[in-house]
């Protein structure tokens, strides 16, 4: 047994020698751990049908001094690692020796990776992370850690990303799956670096997984990789066109990962079922604490792979006009996660739907039981070592109500100190967000110990709101602001508007696809922005003349086109369009002058010009307003009705105007591909201050 222990390779846990541990030469007592009948348990104790007090199998760990990995088994779930890499090289279940691609090669089955790249390198570097040190932080028969870690110095310049990383799995006793984490940390002084992308992905067998199911309304077949070899790849490679597919119920049908995207407050469980055993395997995420820019930012989920995602921070739907620049002088570091890996099953007779239902019943215990407290990192807070901000937010809009009204369901957040909005484009630092009561009331839970900004923003108005001063939470802080008081942009009466102030494009008119093009899921009128290739549909509703909308008369629900894109007229030939917005005005006022406040939701390397009064005989005239070059959020080409909000309040002299007919005219003039385009969220002209016009 000495000898034995030896080659345990000083494996401890709170720095105890655990000689209880026993290290087998061959993996053959692996499957002797027999598994539990259900995997609809969580806990270290369930009741067999008798109502009768069932003990989990304890939690173990095994090593062979022949083979570089290491495995955890709790009877239910056994999970291998590869040692000291940590990937995740297998995953035991139910019968499935491996729920991974086997297929793959070991270090691209269950994986970390980061795109980056220096400044003096503008070509991006992929780094599937792999540790170079392992230890067992903590066995005993309840939980197992382990921690595989990778330390960066200046020999690795050019070619790892400089982060130093450790990488944690743990499985509990009673608990059908895995949790894992990341520790990421930059030293001072290292070398200014892009990180675009970081995340953990799992590849899971084709064999197994053909179904997805993302939320109660998309769930679909999906294709396989050769089907999307044999199919006809559209405007870009990530959509295909599946032509002769394997299953003949998917053929007609674009496959397009990014189809399938989410937005942080709503990625909570996503993942596959296989039918043949009929198993599970989710990704739930129980905060958004650790990912980046906010509640609405969208983000990849599960797609044809099968590929399951937990995506931390990308530049999706955003482009660098977030903040994925760190600099040589700013040392930093974060913890990532943790997330969790589900496992879960039925018998055959059972319906499969069954797995998601109970997916999501384990979503919301997990969400429940944030922060959790079995995590042995002293990087990652317990509820105990956080605090809590709350207070009252009212709106003040005079045009709207005299006194301040009640900001119900607006989302209140806490992230680095910043500009007012500025938590959108922020990625360094955590973030914490809730949604107010009908009285406007909000508390911000769990919230790490650090110096914050409170920032809001409330539906049906305009612009973003932030607390007058930083607010310094402390672990055991319970901060209460009382009332605070967002005043929205506004420079007059209303009198006319465009749309619903809510950072998107959904209200407006989303044509239906073309045939050819048509994802089964996407039907529905809240997602049919999802479907591949609308962007092309504005040519078929105005094939020589532009977008015409009449105030009074249009209604922005089917006359207003969702986005704002080129006329495509020939082959790689686009045209600048331009949309024209009609209305009257019975008097100008003296008074002052009027302003257009224009709010968007998504840009792609745009212009958009705006001019009052235009026509043929001043063509040379001056816009009256120009954006400049916005935008890199990609939101039209990737099925998103957001991207970036961005909101401009424009002067109009009133001079400008005309007593009877008037027209604004809104072009968007960068035309070199079908992408470069606005969404808008709002439009509001207003009269002069203390005017007497409009409502």
């Amino acid at each position: 047994m000495a000898k034995k222990r030896r080659s345990c390779e000083g494996i401890r846990a709170s720095g105890v020698v655990l000689l209880a541990l026993v290290i087998i030469q061959s993996f053959s007592l692996l499957g002797a751990c027999s598994p539990e009948t259900s995997s609809f348990r969580n806990g270290p104790r369930s009741f067999n049908n008798k109502g009768e007090l069932k003990i989990s199998p304890r939690v173990k760990l095994y090593m062979n001094r022949y083979r570089p990995e290491v495995v955890m088994s709790n009877g239910l779930v056994q999970v291998t690692v590869s040692r000291p890499g940590g990937g995740v090289t297998g995953i035991k279940y139910k019968g499935i020796d491996n729920l991974l691609d086997y297929k793959n090669k070991e270090e691209r089955r269950g994986y970390w990776d980061v795109i980056w790249n220096e400044p003096r390198d503008p070509t991006g570097s992929y780094d599937v992370l792999k540790a170079t040190k392992f230890r067992v932080v903590k066995l005993d028969e309840d939980q197992v850690e382990l921690s595989f870690t990778r330390k960066w110095n200046f020999s690795h310049r050019g070619s790892l990303v400089p982060l130093n990383v450790d990488m944690r799995y743990i499985m509990r006793r009673g608990v059908s799956g895995f949790y894992f984490y990341a520790i990421m940390e930059r030293e001072e002084g290292w070398p200014d670096v892009y990180m675009d992308q970081i995340r953990a992905v799992f590849k899971l067998r084709e064999d197994k997984f053909r179904y997805m199911a993302l939320s109660d309304h998309k769930q679909k077949l999906m294709a396989l990789n050769e089907d999307r070899v044999r199919g006809q790849t559209l405007d870009y490679r990530e959509a295909v066109l599946l032509t002769n597919p394997t299953d003949q119920r998917l053929k007609g049908e674009v496959d397009d990962k990014y189809q399938y995207s989410s937005e942080n407050k709503d990625n909570r469980v996503h993942g596959w079922i296989s039918h043949n055993p009929r198993v599970g395997f989710w990704m739930i995420t129980p905060s958004d604490e650790f990912r980046t820019c906010g509640p609405i930012k969208q983000e990849l989920t599960s797609h044809a792979g099968p590929t399951v995602l937990s995506m931390f921070s990308s530049t999706h739907y955003a482009g660098r006009e977030i903040d994925t620049f760190y600099a040589k002088g700013q040392p930093w570091k974060k913890v990532l996660g943790p997330a969790f890996v589900y496992l879960n099953s039925v018998s055959s007779r059972e319906n499969p739907r069954a797995l998601w239902e109970d997916a999501k019943q384990q979503m919301l215990r997990e969400v429940q039981s944030w922060p959790y407290d079995f995590p042995r990192s002293k990087d990652f807070p317990k509820s105990y070592q956080r605090g809590r901000v709350s207070g009252q937010l009212q709106v003040h809009d005079r045009y709207v109500n005299e006194k301040p009204m009640s900001a119900k369901s607006a989302y209140v957040g806490l992230a680095a100190p910043g500009d007012a909005g500025s938590w959108q484009a922020e990625t360094r630092g955590y973030q914490f967000w809730t949604k107010t009561d009908e009285e406007g009331h909000f508390t911000i839970e769990n919230v790490r110990e650090g110096d914050y900004n409170l920032y809001a923003w409330v539906p049906g108005f305009v612009g973003d709101y932030k607390y007058g001063f930083n607010i310094t939470v402390r672990a055991g802080s319970e901060i209460n602001l009382g009332t605070v008081v967002f005043e929205p942009p506004r420079n007059g009466p209303t009198l006319w508007e465009i749309g619903v102030p809510d950072r998107s494009a959904a209200e407006f008119f989303v044509p239906d696809p073309y045939t050819k093009y048509k994802n089964p899921v996407f039907t529905g009128p809240s997602d049919k922005f999802r479907q591949y290739g609308l962007w092309e549909r504005y040519a078929d509703f105005y094939p020589k003349d532009d977008l015409l909308y009449t105030i009074g008369v249009s209604n922005y629900t089917r006359d207003w086109f969702f986005a704002h894109v080129n006329r495509k007229v020939g082959n790689n030939t686009f045209q600048p369009t331009t949309r024209q917005i009609i209305f009257q005005l019975e008097d100008v006022s003296n008074k002052g002058n009027y302003t257009l406040q224009l709010a968007l939701s998504a840009a792609t390397f745009s212009n958009l010009r705006v001019r009052l009064n235009f026509n043929s005989r001043r063509r040379n005239m001056r816009p009256l307003f120009s954006t400049g070059t916005i935008g890199r959020d990609n939101a039209i080409a990737r099925h998103g009705i957001h991207g970036l909000y961005r909101f401009y309040s424009i002067n109009v002299p009133r001079y400008l105007l005309n007593r009877g007919n008037n027209t604004i005219y809104l072009t968007q003039s960068r035309n070199n591909g079908p992408f470069q385009g606005v969404m808008y969220d709002y439009i509001r002209f207003e009269g002069p201050p203390n005017s007497n016009e409009g409502s």
